[in-house]
């Protein structure tokens, strides 16, 4: 057993060689980021044009060197000096110009670039179903949305800059080099395939390792994320030390991971600059040798330029290094962004028949049966269920035997694997996705408040609510605690809803549903968090103000349901008591059980 966490190692080793397996980067990808650039296009063609123009007038002032020193200083011709040294400023000038041109286009285009990423991911996740967000953390959204993207924003900004100037500068330094003296350039010729197939290889075996860090980067945001959010936990328990500590390997396996991923291009690069000022340093000397000869192929002024473009070449070299890193950094994170830009939504609406809000709350399961993604065992099996609109039931059972399952089902949270669930007299997929949920009200088993005041939270089930409406949903709600803050709706609940007690977010979920005014209203356990007093005031508050609404509470307590229409008693997916409460009571020795236990009698 592992010592941190107490998993068999051969168990967690599988799992992470399956997390880690590659997944190349297809022509597919390359395809959808590119169409990312929509809106930036001008910006991103004017930044490698100017750096056309930059290197050419780069490329040009080493051999205005070479003349300015053959024809000016060596024979004393100061107005050749004068000549070549102003063509040479101007043409410094512009390539500084050009360079900043190139470097703002640049930058405009590659940060349009990710705000388009991230806002094309974004969008994508919000049309995910439950199904889809299951196959990623959020810890790995999160890090693909952040650190990923900007990975590949960083890359996009080179293959627009420097991935045009490297290769131009070294091809026309190469042949401006063949050109004053082509048997001394032949060294240059001769060490690229050396260079570039030690680059490659280097590339090679990083893009796994590449993509073995981001996997770690997602566990250690998930680590943050979850202290983050728990943090009131942690204190309370003493935990501090323990969740150090897992943070402190998390972002340990994060360093180890970036160390053996870097160190290829960390000890390459050395080797690297070895080799090119090998071949400055015979250049100089073959140059010399010519020189010293009185060769006519070789004057001073050809040396000095020989030389520049020695430096432009290792220059334009450690550039395509820079490039490489960049590229296999980035292929690794657009990998990861491409997976979550090509994800389907499991839930599509694409045949649906109608927009139209269902004809009323009735509700209808024919032999469904469901079963979630790499579960071998079905959480619902051959259920069949009629529940009449306008009626009320109640749904009890013990943890895992799919309640609340079987109520993301009717609006299409996921969709069954068998069988036909029907609202209305129609079946679910038959209506569009934003009808069909605009007919139902949920209040989750967990409830969300988002940062921004009550107010807005409220309006998140009419837009159009006015103040007295919003105020009357949270009396119903028996959240008229509301009235008594200083600012009352707007006040500022904090991230999450951190200023409320777990009760008080409960009956604002719940008056924030109200105010939607479903045709199906679902209370998945919404009063857990409150006393049984504040329950029974909620309860007969909702009855008057739901009166007409089909209305399904899940509930522990047998108080929160004994009054409803009809109740049902689930276990293991099944339904394995239907009816009144005093039926129930008499029929279902499993319902009889939970009313003994909690001192609930025959009597509704």
């Amino acid at each position: 057993m592992s010592k941190k966490t107490g998993e068999p190692k051969g168990k967690s080793n599988d799992v992470d060689r399956k997390r880690d397996k590659v997944k190349q980067l297809s022509f597919g990808d390359i395809k959808l980021l590119a169409g990312m650039v929509r809106g930036y296009i001008p910006p991103a063609v004017l930044a490698p044009l100017f750096v056309v123009i930059e290197v050419i007038m780069e490329v040009l002032i080493p051999r205005e060197m070479g003349a300015l020193v053959d024809e000016g200083i060596a024979v004393g011709n100061m107005t050749a000096v004068a000549t070549h040294g102003g063509i040479m400023v101007a043409y410094a000038v512009i390539a500084l110009v050009s360079g900043a041109l190139s470097a703002r286009f640049a930058a405009v285009a590659s940060m349009g670039f990710a705000k388009n990423l991230r806002a094309a991911m974004f969008e994508n996740i919000q049309h995910f179903s439950f199904g889809n967000i299951d196959k990623f953390s959020t810890g790995s959204l999160v890090t693909r949305m952040t650190t990923d993207v900007t990975f590949i924003r960083n890359a996009f900004a080179t293959c627009i800059r420097v991935a045009f100037r490297a290769p131009l500068m070294f091809a026309m330094s190469i042949a401006i080099a063949i050109d004053i003296n082509w048997r001394i350039a032949l060294i240059f010729v001769a060490a690229a395939p050396v260079l570039g197939a030690g680059l490659a290889g280097a590339g090679m075996i990083a893009f796994p390792l590449f993509k073995k860090m981001f996997r770690r980067f997602d566990r250690m945001n998930t680590v943050v994320q979850e202290n983050l959010i728990g943090i009131r936990v942690v204190k309370a328990f003493v935990k501090e030390p323990h969740e150090t500590e897992k943070f402190r390997n998390a972002a340990e396996e994060v360093k180890k991971t970036q160390v053996a991923a870097e160190r290829l291009f960390v000890y390459g690069q050395p080797l690297m600059q070895l080799l090119m000022f090998g071949c400055l340093i015979a250049v100089v000397w073959l140059g010399g040798r010519e020189i010293i000869s009185g060769s006519t192929t070789m004057t001073m002024g050809d040396l000095a330029s020989f030389i520049t473009y020695v430096n432009q070449i290792l220059m334009s070299l450690l550039m395509v290094a820079m490039i490489l890193v960049n590229l296999v950094l980035s292929s690794a994170s657009a990998s990861r962004v491409s997976e979550v830009l090509k994800e389907k939504p499991e839930i599509d609406d694409s045949a649906a028949k109608t927009k139209e809000l269902p004809a009323d709350g009735s509700i209808v399961f024919k032999n469904v049966g469901f079963r979630y993604k790499n579960s071998e065992k079905e959480t619902i099996s051959n259920l069949n269920l009629k529940i009449a609109s306008g009626e009320t039931v109640g749904i009890l059972g013990g943890t895992g035997s799919a309640k609340s399952t079987l109520v993301q089902l009717i609006p299409r949270l996921y969709d069954v694997t068998e069988g036909v669930v029907e609202v209305g007299g129609q079946n679910v997929k038959e209506y569009s996705v934003k009808a069909l949920r605009e007919a139902v009200g949920m209040v989750l088993q967990k409830n969300v408040l988002f940062s921004g005041t009550i107010r807005d939270n409220l309006k998140w089930g009419s837009e159009e609510a006015s103040d007295e409406e919003l105020l009357a949903a949270c009396r119903t709600a028996s959240a008229d605690f509301v009235e008594s803050f200083p600012d009352g709706l707007d006040t500022d609940l904090g991230q999450g809803g951190v200023n409320l007690s777990g009760g008080q977010k409960q009956r604002l979920c719940i008056a924030r549903a109200i105010l939607k005014k479903p045709k199906i209203m679902i209370l998945d356990d919404s009063t857990s968090a409150v006393d049984t007093h504040t329950d029974a005031d909620i309860r007969a508050a909702l009855k008057k103000e739901l009166r007409g609404m089909t209305v399904l509470i899940i509930a522990q307590r047998v108080s929160s349901v004994k009054d409803a229409d009809k109740i049902l008693v689930m276990e293991n997916g099944r339904i394995i008591g239907e009816g009144r409460h005093e039926e129930l009571y008499y029929g279902c020795p499993e319902y009889r059980n939970v009313c003994e236990l909690q001192n609930v009698s025959a009597e509704a």
